[in-house]
């Protein structure tokens, strides 16, 4: 007959046993019911030990009782004694209940006299650290209160397929680091800005954007420099495709007539874009894929001086003025530096929206997201090659995430554009009749 340590210690073998299996075959139940209260009480019961180790403490004079020494006795002990006073004393700022969420917690602080939210952002890695959790991001909703969002293991290591896409000019083209969708919604975000090395994954994330697009009502065209491989097997549904300078130059032309003549139907009917039109009047948006966009502002010799500053200038055009005519700018390269001169830091200023992935100068990076945050630099940087997809992206909620796109394969995207060759309008059509298309 087993004695009582032997089958307390089975008793706790298969009680772990139970609950690793439990967590290993549903996690979502595991965490609501058994890691969050843990989770919850360690984070209230160690936050004085936390906020003090991070730097986030203040001191406060408050009244305390301390030991104060007294006489010495004719024994040689000395008296002590308490004595009700003020003391400094390391004020932790004040602690709400953490509440969950599907990757993690998330808490809010009331921040303390002289803290910021940045106090806090500089000490997200400490907190990281000292709770063992994989990531902290900080937000602020209102002066005084600090969001702590805290994941326990990167959401972004596996992600499902591409969606199928809602709303017109929107797609959901991967993951958000707080498990949130990351779309692209050009209505919202005209113009994109997106960088990235070899391997990298800006090219699958072009592929989902087109892929989203293809099943709706727009035209989709594309300039790719690097001689027509990367979206000629998409060319049925480009309703237009450049592959060198040349062609762009003129592509570029008769999309400046196009925007004129767009402006002309606007200020007749009296508005002031195109969505303001009724809808059997409205034009035809359109999607400007731009691949490997440093080959337009690359110049061999001066003889080509003339040709990259029309290109220049009639990109910067639609960049300054075709959000509200339904033009739309995606423009991808692995270098954007500001030695290819004033034209892409002019454009650069028009893209409001920024997509970083990983690169190989600090130069694109800063180029890129320098006018956001130094954290999110520092986060491009830090981008692993084993991971593509992965990229810094400035949300339409004005803050910056990780997030990984969907990957794409390319027979994909090629049968989305077969599928949906019917919806592409010939660019003759856009042309002869611009003010209808």
């Amino acid at each position: 007959m087993p004695d009582t340590f032997t089958l307390t210690l089975i008793a706790i073998s298969a009680a772990t046993g139970i609950l690793w299996a439990w967590r290993a075959l549903h996690p979502r139940s595991f965490w609501w019911i058994i890691g969050y209260p843990l989770t919850a009480l360690n984070v209230r019961l160690t936050w004085r030990r936390v906020a003090l180790g991070c730097g986030l403490t203040k001191k406060r004079q408050q009244w305390w009782f301390t030991t104060v020494p007294g006489a010495i006795a004719s024994t040689g002990i000395v008296k002590v004694k308490r004595r009700f006073q003020r003391v400094a004393v390391d004020t932790k700022p004040f602690i709400w209940l953490p509440l969950p969420t599907r990757y993690g917690w998330r808490v809010t602080l009331h921040t303390l006299e002289g803290q910021t939210p940045t106090d806090y952002s500089e000490a997200a890695e400490a907190l990281a650290h000292s709770w063992g959790v994989h990531a902290v991001r900080v937000s602020s909703p209102r002066p005084g209160r600090v969001v702590l969002h805290v994941t326990l293991t990167d959401p972004l290591a596996t992600i499902d397929q591409l969606p199928a896409s809602g709303d017109l000019l929107k797609v959901t083209v991967g993951r958000l680091e707080t498990g949130q969708p990351w779309t692209i919604d050009f209505r919202t975000i005209p113009h994109w800005l997106t960088a990235g090395a070899t391997q990298s994954g800006k090219s699958n994330l072009a592929n989902a954007v087109l892929a989203g697009l293809a099943p709706q009502p727009v035209a989709l065209v594309g300039f790719d420099l690097k001689g027509g491989v990367e979206f000629t097997p998409y060319a049925a549904r480009l309703s237009a495709l450049a592959t060198s300078r040349a062609e762009s130059t003129d592509l570029l032309t008769d999309l400046i007539a196009l925007m004129i003549a767009r402006m002309g139907r606007c200020r007749t009917a009296g508005a002031r874009n195109i969505w303001q039109l009724p809808s059997t009047e409205r034009p035809t948006p359109i999607v400007i894929f731009i691949d490997e966009i440093a080959e337009l502002y690359l110049m061999a010799d001066k003889s080509e001086k003339n040709e990259i500053a029309a290109t220049s200038t009639a990109l910067l055009r639609i960049a300054q003025l075709g959000r509200a005519f339904g033009l739309y700018l995606f423009c991808c390269g692995q270098r954007i530096g500001s030695d290819l001169g004033p034209g892409v830091t002019a454009l650069r200023a028009q893209c409001s929206g920024r997509i970083c992935h990983r690169v190989n100068d600090p130069e694109t990076a800063t180029m890129t997201l320098g006018d956001l945050d130094p954290a999110a630099l520092i986060s491009a940087r830090a981008i692993p090659a084993e991971q593509p997809g992965v990229a810094i992206v400035a949300g339409q909620d004005g803050h910056w995430y990780r997030a990984r796109s969907y990957l794409i394969e390319e027979h994909t995207v090629e049968q989305a554009a077969k599928q949906h060759a019917h919806l592409t309008p010939l660019w003759t059509d856009l042309t002869r009749h611009p003010i209808a298309a």
